[in-house]
């Protein structure tokens, strides 16, 4: 019987897809040992996005997050994403990025799957070779998409591409959920054909409710490794569920490598905290046949609805989306990821709002249109935008840019002196130096209280309090007394 593996993306892209990155590591650490004897290949844990909003936001340091799920998850590989823009949209200096993929490795990451959004072997070979460096894994992610330039033969040969490099898997990556059954049945055979007997992993999210299919056909023709989250965190616009997955393989004649009932205490354990925290619970989604025309992810969308109500035209985001569709074809067809995606929406949006298409553009724009992200991409553009976005005084100014070039030692220098931590260092690059002395200020991450034994975890909360010398706790009849003893 053959086997399919799976890699967990729970703690990543199931986090990111429903939860707004909202998890914090006390909701993690009762479960990660759990999640280490389930069987996975490797599991998910962070992306470069998620520092800013940790430390930021959650007031947590990610890379503390890294080490205390490290200590606990020892036996599976974990996985980290890289991206070519690491930093929000501007581009990364490559010594800030080679830095944080050292980091990642000496605090307990042992995989990095890694992304650029058109997909160019050169920097495919540049960031497969900086994770050599720093002791890592890749995994090599070729960007599914939909337009007239991303054909069988485009697949083909990205493929053959990925597979000269030193990598322990390619992935056939569909991050908007736009596959098909039928697309597939085409491409699977061509990943797998032009592999040259590297593992081929399948990456696909369920916007449009095919996920779970798409998933059974490329089993079904030879994929072995399917990436897949555990539920609350899957469907949606999150990954397929595994148990889903796993089940339906089962029944085709498949043997699945991880254990379901290891997971299952994983899966109430985020169901309860999603009901009592109030966050969202995915579920299964009808089909959207317009979702592949507009190919906005599920994020972004959220996004211009807020947007637009706040301006008092919620009623014109399907103009919006319309207009995306329409910028997407006139810069290129660029892959609808980050950042060409937010490229494409925010001038999408700007046409409508401004009641005037290209009037205003953004920097990002400019750039986009000079080729300091890609000669490719400027040059797939049409013309006549190209050129009305050039035309202004400020694209001449930015045609004088160059990338970043900063040292690691002039970045210390200016982000707090030689005292600085590699660690640091890289936490007030990504969120800023205020921003890490708040979170530093609130402390070590919390325990999360998980209330299935609610008098139990009361009165261990209770006992931990410190600045009080006596408690009392009642309800009804019943009452509580606890008192500290004094020393003797």
């Amino acid at each position: 019987m053959s086997e399919v593996k799976f890699v967990d993306t729970t703690l990543r892209d199931g986090h990111q897809s429903l939860w707004a990155e909202a998890m914090r590591t006390g909701m993690i650490l009762p479960i990660s040992s759990q999640m280490d004897r389930a069987g996975f290949e490797a599991i998910e844990i962070l992306s470069p996005s998620f520092f800013k909003k940790c430390v930021r936001e959650l007031k947590e340091d990610p890379l503390e997050r890294i080490r205390m799920v490290a200590q606990r998850i020892r036996k599976t590989p974990l996985r980290a994403i890289r991206n070519r823009q690491m930093a929000g949209f501007h581009i990364t200096p490559p010594a800030v990025a080679d830095l944080w993929l050292e980091r990642l490795a000496a605090n307990g990451i042992r995989q990095v799957r890694t992304s650029d959004p058109s997909n160019t072997p050169s920097h495919w070979q540049e960031m497969v070779q900086a994770a050599g460096k720093a002791g890592l894994e890749t995994v090599i992610n070729v960007i599914f998409s939909i337009s007239p330039k991303h054909t069988d033969e485009y697949y083909a040969e990205k493929v053959r591409e990925a597979a000269k490099l030193d990598v322990v898997s390619i992935c056939f990556k569909d991050p908007g959920g736009l596959l098909t059954p039928e697309r597939t049945r085409a491409l699977t055979p061509l990943f797998l054909q032009h592999s040259n007997g590297i593992p081929v992993e399948l990456h696909t999210h369920c916007n449009t409710g095919l996920g779970p299919l798409c998933c059974l056909e490329a089993i079904r023709l030879g994929i072995k490794i399917i990436n897949a989250a555990i539920p609350p965190l899957a469907n949606g616009s999150s990954n397929p569920s595994i148990f889903n997955v796993a089940r339906n393989a089962r029944a085709m004649g498949y043997e699945p490598t991880v254990d379901e009932e290891v997971i299952k205490p994983v899966a109430d354990h985020f169901t309860f905290i999603a009901k009592r925290e109030g966050l969202p619970i995915g579920a299964p989604v009808e089909y959207d046949s317009y979702h592949p025309v507009h190919q906005v992810p599920g994020g972004m969308i959220s996004n211009f609805r807020f947007q637009l109500t706040k301006l008092g035209m919620k009623e014109r985001l399907e103009e919006v989306l319309e207009e995306t569709a329409r910028v997407r074809k006139e810069f290129g067809y660029p892959i609808m990821v980050t950042p060409y995606s937010q490229f494409v929406g925010v001038q999408a949006s700007m046409n409508v709002i401004l009641g005037e298409r290209y009037r205003e553009v953004t920097d990002e724009v400019i750039q986009y249109a000079l080729g300091l992200w890609g000669v490719e991409e400027s040059s797939s553009m049409d013309p006549d935008v190209r050129d009305k976005i050039l035309s202004r005084p400020r694209a001449r100014e930015l045609a004088r840019w160059e990338p970043p070039e900063i040292s690691v030692k002039e970045l210390r220098q200016k982000l707090g002196g030689a005292g600085v931590s590699d660690d640091e260092l890289l936490l007030r690059y990504f969120a800023g130096t205020d921003e890490v002395a708040a979170m530093r200020a609130a402390g070590l991450p919390k325990d999360y209280v998980i209330a299935k034994n609610p008098l139990v975890n009361l009165i261990g909360e209770l006992t931990r309090q410190t600045d009080h010398q006596r408690i009392y706790v009642q309800k009804g009849n019943l009452s509580l007394q606890l008192e500290k003893k004094k020393s003797l």
